[in-house]
């Protein structure tokens, strides 16, 4: 009993990513895409998903480290002089925590960006946050009060076994919070501490050791290997390579998992519970 998503952030944040997830889902193994509401080609990433019937889209929330929707004089603790996000997730976080002012700023923001998402009429497949912010207590606390009212029924929790125990922890509370509130959640995610590089071997290698239950792949995937936002030092490219090999595809055939998006595993039924057994 194990079910794979395949899932590529950041779409919507240049055409080069929005490339590779339309690549991605119609020749290889990518089954979702998380978008950024805010982001520079998020129009381009909405038609695409359109013209791509069966890829899960997402909301990838935005809190640190680009732009946000409301106005900066809305929300003037989490933006810097320019208007954007503070790149410090620290200083973020500690913000968030120590003032409520800061709180109300964040909680509209995200609704902002559950209010965009539903604009433009694609079905929420799942939610989940740029850099995994959504760890941070208060920031789950408001997409969990909000999302609901949007359609969420499913989020990505970042826990993988070769991360450091307190991170595994940490993430193991956000998870029962998240079931508790009737949330579809992954038991295991791949591509954490490859961040960037999760090229084929790794993915063959992943595919190999395809644990029992609902395990993620998220992936940095682009046409190109520098793009404005882009971060250094990640090989954009060899992630595509990796999704459309043809290995990858034999092994995930020859892996006997279920293949899809959040919304393959959620029983019609019985919203927020998946077809999987829990692990």
């Amino acid at each position: 009993m194990r079910g794979l998503i395949v899932t590529v952030d950041d779409f919507g944040a240049a055409v080069a990513v929005n490339q590779a997830v339309e690549r991605g889902f119609g020749e290889g193994i990518v089954t979702a895409a998380s978008l950024m509401v805010g982001g520079e080609a998020c129009a381009d990433a909405v038609e695409r998903a359109r013209r791509s019937p069966g890829l899960g889209v997402g909301l990838h929330v935005v809190l640190v480290d680009g732009k946000p929707l409301l106005p900066p004089e809305r929300i003037p603790a989490l933006v810097g002089a320019d208007g954007c996000f503070h790149r410090s997730m620290l200083r973020t976080a500690l913000a968030i925590a120590f003032s409520p002012a800061a709180r109300a700023q964040m909680r509209a923001e995200v609704e902002a960006q559950f209010a965009a998402f539903a604009a433009t009429g694609l079905r929420l497949d799942h939610v989940n946050a740029h850099k995994h912010f959504h760890l941070h207590p208060m920031i789950a606390s408001a997409i969990i009060a909000i999302g609901p009212r949007y359609g969420m029924g499913a989020v990505r929790v970042p826990r993988e076994r070769a991360t450091p125990r307190l991170l595994r922890w940490w993430a193991r509370l956000l998870a029962g919070r998240l079931r508790r509130a009737g949330m579809l959640v992954n038991d295991e995610v791949r591509g954490l501490r490859w961040s960037g590089a999760f090229d084929t071997a790794r993915m063959q290698q992943a595919l190999a050791s395809l644990p029992e239950g609902l395990t993620e792949f998220y992936c940095h995937a682009a046409s190109a290997d520098g793009y404005p936002g882009s971060a250094a030092g990640y090989r954009y490219r060899d992630e595509l390579a990796a999704l459309i090999d043809p290995a990858v595809r034999a092994a995930l055939a020859s892996s006997a998992a279920k293949h899809g998006c959040f919304g393959d595993f959620l029983l019609p039924a019985d919203q927020g519970r998946s077809c999987l057994p829990r692990i």
